[in-house]
């Protein structure tokens, strides 16, 4: 029996991988993201992680101005070798083509990050992903962890301009309330109806 060889794209160049190599490789596994140059593959997801995901991608799209648009798993490039994939993005309308034809968006197009933390990221999740959206300047990001039963716990942050670090803003167990980036209110406890 004869091993099949490994992809191309399973050594990285000298450098590390760009964030355009990730519209040029071909066959990498759905999901794939691009930290510190590096090509990072997504596991399973637990269930969760989707219920999540969908209890938050449809309170935003209820909320959301006409000027932004809701977004699911798309990547966002925050600089030459930076492209993470925020499970829930927030950005500017006028990012988003007719056509739908993008294959991921400019730190400059979000204006909120999401990442709903799972145990094979959760360093990536809490610690690293939040660095980056700052020092890009991503104004609000969001951090939803597991709390009791399906219950979400959403963090919430924004940027401070002067340090471009995130400071916490709330925590939220029952009803997510905001009035930035516009006005939200979602009850986190309709994931039992998912």
């Amino acid at each position: 029996m004869t091993a099949e060889p490994l992809p191309a794209w399973a050594f990285p160049p000298p450098g590390g991988f760009t964030a355009d190599d990730l519209d040029r490789i071909p066959d990498l596994p759905p999901h794939t993201e691009l930290i510190d140059g590096s090509l990072v593959f997504v596991s399973p997801q637990k269930y969760f992680h989707s219920l999540a995901v969908d209890l938050l991608i449809s309170g935003l799209r209820q909320a959301a101005p006409k000027t932004l648009r809701v977004c699911r798993e798309m990547t966002v490039t925050l600089n030459r070798n930076n492209r993470p994939e925020p499970d829930v993005s927030i950005l500017r309308a006028e990012a988003v083509t007719a056509e739908a034809h993008e294959t991921g968006f400019q730190a400059a197009d979000v204006v909120l990050a999401v990442e709903v933390v799972s145990p094979e990221s959760e360093t990536r999740d809490r610690k690293r992903k939040p660095q980056l959206y700052a020092e890009a300047g991503i104004q609000h990001f969001w951090l939803v962890e597991h709390g009791g039963g399906r219950c979400p716990v959403v963090y919430v942050f924004e940027l401070d301009p002067v340090t471009r670090t995130y400071v916490p803003t709330g925590i939220h167990h029952d009803r997510l309330k905001l009035p930035v980036p516009f006005t939200i209110d979602i009850d986190l406890t309709e994931i039992d109806r998912l």
